[in-house]
């Protein structure tokens, strides 16, 4: 069958929009019609080569759409089922089977690799194999080969460009408010930076119905927006939060941000690291500052959620108006993904969605 996808030739290149083979369902996989896809800055990270992808490539992890085709070891979703996309993980490890498949031994393979577990490709173009396989889905292509443990069926009406990001931006900061750290009524949450994960954090603080909520970021735009979604006070600097905080939840990724900020933890208070950060850095926090006062630091991934259950959840929020993500999206055609990506890392959109 011959699909669209935007092809990644080599680290750092721009994607260009072609015609590839996609190969036919195996027992375990699942075709989508890709009516959606979220742009996210692990996209990105992939893009530069700075994790174990193979290339050319199809990059892309947030999708949503509609099942083509079921293999005959697929149960429970069938054709015609509306779709969201998001990680895989191996379902047998200590981490799946305690319910946190964020933390699937597995990961790295089953996601960053591009190619099925035995090697082989999905994507073709010409005779040359295209890796085609990030997150179990690679996206930005009008179709798709995924997976039963990656593909969720959704029954809440909300159009498909706000379903594409809840695979993964928008479940990493709702998930990590409402599940990594379960804020509850009254606690003082801090977020730092406003960029898609953020903003969902703030969203899910208000959901929560923290005490106050307070936002670090750069821009006054952001700040705004944050206070639009939740946000009870915003500033650019980290001295500037009020008293102390029960949560710090770090997106940035910026270390010495992460450092100055976790000073402010309460008696108790917890800093969830959830940006990308670079592997060689170390971050500076006194082990006396945090034994004293029991004070902990956690990594969170994908907000340490089970998507099959995590992600109709958020559906049903969207539906009913109490996660406002309508607020940060901004649509794209398929073929303007080059203007999308640029309008990502310049911060002018919050959460760029391509559409088929």
């Amino acid at each position: 069958m011959k699909i669209q996808a935007a092809v990644v030739d080599a680290p750092g290149m721009t994607p260009a929009i072609r015609q590839l083979r996609i190969d036919a369902p195996r027992p375990d996989e699942v075709l989508v019609r890709i009516h959606a896809a979220g742009i996210c800055h692990t996209d990105m990270v992939l893009r530069d080569g700075h994790l174990p992808l193979t290339f050319p490539a199809v990059l892309g992890h947030e999708g949503a759409g509609i099942v083509e085709q079921v293999g005959a070891e697929v149960h429970g979703l069938f054709p015609g089922d509306r779709v969201v996309l998001s990680f895989r993980s191996c379902g047998t490890c200590p981490s799946c089977t305690d319910h946190a498949p964020a933390y699937c031994h597995q990961f790295v393979p089953l996601n960053f690799d591009g190619r099925r577990t035995d090697g082989s490709h999905k994507l073709f173009d010409d005779q040359q194999g295209v890796s085609g396989n990030v997150f179990g889905q690679s996206c930005f292509a009008s179709h798709v080969l995924a997976y039963a443990d990656n593909v969720i069926r959704v029954e809440a009406d909300v159009p498909f460009h706000l379903l594409a990001p809840l695979g993964c931006g928008i479940q990493t900061g709702v998930g990590t408010v409402l599940e990594a750290l379960k804020v509850r009524r009254g606690e003082r949450i801090a977020i730092l930076g406003a960029g898609g994960v953020g903003l969902a954090a703030v969203m899910a603080a208000r959901i929560a119905q923290a005490g106050l909520i307070a936002v670090i970021d750069r821009h006054d735009t952001r700040q705004q927006l944050a206070k639009s979604v939740g946000a009870t006070c915003t500033s650019a600097n980290v001295g500037d939060l009020p008293g102390d905080f029960d949560h710090i939840i770090d997106t940035t990724g910026v270390i010495d941000l992460a450092a100055t900020a976790a000073q402010k933890l309460a008696i108790r208070g917890t800093l969830a690291l959830v940006g990308a950060y670079p592997p060689v850095e170390s971050i500076a926090i006194g082990p006396a500052f945090l034994m004293s006062a029991g004070r902990r630091i956690i990594g969170v991934i994908e907000g340490s959620v089970e998507p099959k259950k995590f992600v109709p959840r958020l559906a049903q929020m969207v539906e009913t108006g109490a996660l406002p993500i309508d607020r940060l999206v901004q649509c794209y055609p398929f073929d303007q993904i080059v203007e999308a990506i640029a309008d990502s890392e310049s911060g002018r959109v919050v959460k760029p969605v391509l559409t088929f």
